[in-house]
């Protein structure tokens, strides 16, 4: 990989994470501010900020692959 290609994952890594930062942000605020009269938002919201974080765990364990194979170690 190169120095350019692990900045750009790096970079996606980033935005993943302010994703799921944000998703579970908006978990966060259903729990403290509207429930329990909006108990119905928690699955569509929940689920939201499962994917999210999955995104970022998948990418992120792409980079940490990538670090990992350019220093020689596993």
């Amino acid at each position: 990989m190169t120095p350019e290609e692990l900045k750009s994952l790096q970079k996606e890594v980033r935005k993943a994470k302010r994703i799921a930062t944000e998703r579970a942000g908006e978990l966060h605020d259903l729990v403290e501010d509207r429930l329990p009269a909006s108990y119905e938002e928690i699955p569509v919201i929940a689920q939201a900020t499962y994917e999210a974080c999955q995104v970022w765990a998948e990418i992120n364990a792409r980079l940490e692959a990538a670090e990992a194979a350019m220093t020689g170690t596993s």
